[in-house]
């Protein structure tokens, strides 16, 4: 049937999540690539899907997705990739794959060096191929954890090391060590805690006498409290978090484990590790009252829909821990989110942000104009702050969210369900 049949291509470029190929080539390179490719051979290609969401695991890319939609919907009959394996490294996509090219609705797969025909042989080949991918990830993933045990066991914990300490790596080898700089205060913080000292006490001091973390931003109040629940600060660690299992280190201790238990059981620390299903809220506790200058809390609130079902509102409002009379009135998360990205967008010429914050925005910018590239829509002016914020505040998790607020250098607070800076 495909003599008989013209074909029309869907450029599928997909860059490699692998860590160990690092000379994977990049989405615009493969497009450039396979174009010429296309122009060499008379190829027809009616249009060009770049994914760049890891092929491990079936149906967990969008885009992908997509092109196995347009296929079963007739608007091309061939896919012109790099190499297979940024087709499937898993079974379920690759069934798919077959399962359309059985169907006559599929009927060529190009590669850079490879064709793959609707006969087969061309079919079994394309499924040893990503078979043989699978199975690269399958052994990969069982010698990554067996290499994290044996670390672990050693008493290394894997992964970037906890505020107070440094990574360093000797002759090839690496270590956590304490950081000469940082690791004294972190005692302090421990000794004062068990003295003590509440949470914000302790916050107040350790701004004031400027400490902050290794990207030079202050440390949280959420980020002390992670501090003084952390065991990796008396010798053991538990990896992976939440597991259960928990190792003897070989770095330093900070603190005593005497210590550390005293200030458990005298229960001065929130647990921060909430269990599943424990509200969060990606705001609380990061602002303050314009009127009062007590802590900003939140609280959920359900209400019916017309079809039976629930909306969850999410309200900020003073503790009014300072004063019981404070006026000010609860302010929705939707409305906050908006007058943050106004502020964003108004200042940002002026806002300081930390360099984490800058690497993020321009990254995330650098990834928005490829797109907007590849759709040939040029010379927009893009704010890389603002455009990250507004994609963060909208769509991103809790955790990003907090870290966007946190980066930026202004005191925040809220009078008459208004936004102000300090």
């Amino acid at each position: 049937m495909e003599e008989n049949q013209s074909l029309e291509y869907c450029l599928y470029p997909r860059k490699s999540s692998e860590s160990d190929e690092r000379q994977a080539m990049s989405i615009d390179s493969q497009i450039k690539e396979m174009l010429a490719l296309a122009k060499r051979e008379g190829l027809d290609v009616v249009e060009i899907k770049p994914e760049s969401h890891s092929a491990k695991q079936s149906a967990a890319r969008p885009v992908f997705n997509e092109l196995l939609q347009d296929l079963e919907d007739g608007k091309f009959n061939a896919i012109l990739t790099w190499a297979p394996d940024r087709l499937s490294r898993n079974a379920g996509d690759l069934g798919s794959l077959v399962d359309l090219m059985d169907r006559q609705k599929l009927l060529r797969i190009r590669t850079f060096s490879q064709t793959f025909g609707n006969n087969p042989n061309e079919k079994f080949l394309l499924m040893i191929l990503c078979s043989q991918a699978k199975l690269e990830n399958d052994n990969r993933g069982i010698n990554v954890k067996r290499g994290i045990r044996a670390k672990c066991e050693l008493g290394w914990r894997p992964g970037v090391a906890p505020i107070g300490y440094m990574n360093r790596s000797f002759n090839g080898v690496k270590d956590i060590i304490p950081d000469p700089e940082r690791a004294p205060i972190v005692t302090e913080i421990f000794n004062k805690t068990a003295q003590g000292w509440s949470g914000r006490r302790i916050k107040q001091w350790i701004d004031e006498i400027g400490f902050t973390n290794k990207s030079g931003i202050k440390v949280s109040l959420s980020q002390i409290y992670l501090m003084l629940n952390n065991t990796f600060y008396y010798g053991e660690f538990e990896y992976p978090e939440g597991g259960g299992k928990y190792y003897r280190g070989a770095h330093k201790p900070l603190v005593t484990k005497a210590l550390f238990e005293q200030i458990q059981q005298a229960k001065v620390i929130p647990n921060t590790k909430t269990p599943w299903g424990t509200k969060q809220f990606a705001f609380k506790d990061m602002f303050k009252c314009g009127s009062c200058g007590a802590s900003i809390t939140a609280e959920e609130k359900f209400k019916p829909t017309k079809d039976g079902g629930l909306n969850r509102h999410v309200y900020y409002r003073c503790t009014k821990q300072v004063d019981r009379s404070c006026p000010e009135r609860a302010i929705n998360e939707k409305d906050l989110i908006v007058q943050l990205i106004e502020f964003i967008k108004k200042n940002e010429d002026k806002i300081k942000i930390s360099p984490e914050l800058k690497r993020k925005s321009e990254r995330h910018n650098h990834i928005v104009k490829n797109v907007l590239k590849l759709h040939s829509i040029i010379n927009i002016d893009i704010k890389p702050l603002s455009e990250y914020a507004t994609f963060i505040l909208n769509n991103g998790s809790y955790s990003e969210q907090i870290a966007l607020v946190e980066e930026i250098d202004s005191q925040f607070a809220i009078r008459d369900r208004r936004l102000e800076t300090s």
